[in-house]
């Protein structure tokens, strides 16, 4: 393994695709980097310098914060779920992003899931490797991002990715140990959240509160569990890199260790900060698309820390994606 990472710290002879394809043959992942020792983060893993010129562009402001949505009262208060609608409305036809508080899912279920996660990448590299995989037909599978050989940076995380929207369901047998009893525990609870969610969005434009459910945009859903380890140099590194999420909606909890969530907002990367017990929920291009651009997708990114490992899991409610449907 050690001279694959020689390949990877790279020099002129080597040119890019020889240093990914040698990091992705450890089947380490970026935590493999970090326990090797490495006295500087491999080019790769460099973001071009343009790009970081172009951060002095965004300021990073502590001014705004993306709204939190208290959901106690929800379905017991009338009045009270007309005010989380309204709440929502505006979270969503602005920023695109908010946090719920009170969403019903105890704080044991929230931290044994990270926990899962954390015993994972940190068990032996050799177990991980069993699931070490490209396929996206499989329902378990862990690398390191999905786009490693066409971004332009390689990202600062690791991801294990286990699908509950699949043509087959998922038989827990194929989840790993350390985080099998975690997972299925945490599925239940955050499915049930998401049809709330759905009600209430639906509710916030104008429709009945079954409508989106009906369209199945909470048929199935997809957790990506991202493992982040602290990074030598996280100025010129990117946990991931900016982008809008491709389905309806998502659910991300990240544990507490470490703020590297932010959203762009009016210009300005905005930092979004965990709170205990939190949720963050985000509207994803597929919702866009459904409420005709009322709801905003909006782009989002990770930076890389000094502090780590920051852990985070997003459950994508994406709909019925392994079949046809016309919106």
């Amino acid at each position: 393994m050690q001279g694959g990472f020689d390949v990877l710290t790279g020099d002129q002879s080597c040119d890019r695709m020889e240093m990914l394809k040698a990091f992705d043959e450890t089947k380490a992942g970026v935590k493999g980097l970090v326990d090797s020792r490495l006295l500087k983060i491999p080019k790769i893993f460099v973001r071009p310098s343009e790009e970081l010129a172009q951060e002095l562009t965004h300021e990073n402001t502590h001014k705004f914060q993306v709204p939190v949505i208290d959901l106690s009262g929800v379905v017991q208060d009338a009045d009270r779920r007309r005010q989380i609608v309204e709440e929502m409305r505006n979270a969503s036809e602005t920023w695109g992003f908010f946090q719920v508080v009170n969403h019903g899912i105890p704080p044991s279920v929230l931290d044994r899931m990270i926990d899962g996660v954390r015993k994972f990448n940190e068990q032996d590299v050799e177990e991980k490797k069993k699931y070490y995989s490209w396929d996206k037909t499989r329902n378990v599978r862990f690398n390191s991002g999905f786009d490693l050989f066409t971004s332009r940076t390689a990202n600062w995380k690791d991801t294990l990715t286990m699908s509950f929207s699949g043509p087959d369901p998922i038989d827990p047998q194929e989840m790993p140990p350390p985080c099998r009893d975690s997972t299925m525990e945490y599925s239940k609870h955050v499915e049930i959240l998401g049809n709330t969610l759905l009600g209430l969005l639906s509710e916030a434009l104008g429709l009945k509160t079954d409508h989106l459910k009906n369209m199945e945009c909470a048929k199935g859903h997809n957790f990506h569990c991202h493992y982040y380890p602290a990074c030598l140099e996280p100025e010129l590194a990117i946990g991931a890199a900016k982008h809008s999420d491709a389905g309806f909606f998502t659910i991300l909890l990240q544990n507490q260790i470490a703020s590297g969530l932010q959203v762009l907002y009016r210009d300005q990367w905005i930092d979004i900060n965990p709170i205990p017990e939190g949720l963050v929920v985000n509207i994803g291009d597929l919702l866009q698309l459904v409420s005709n651009g009322k709801f905003k997708s909006i782009k989002h990114r990770v930076i890389a820390s000094h502090v780590g490992p920051r852990i985070s899991v997003a459950c994508f409610f994406s709909g019925p994606v392994y079949e046809a449907k016309i919106y």
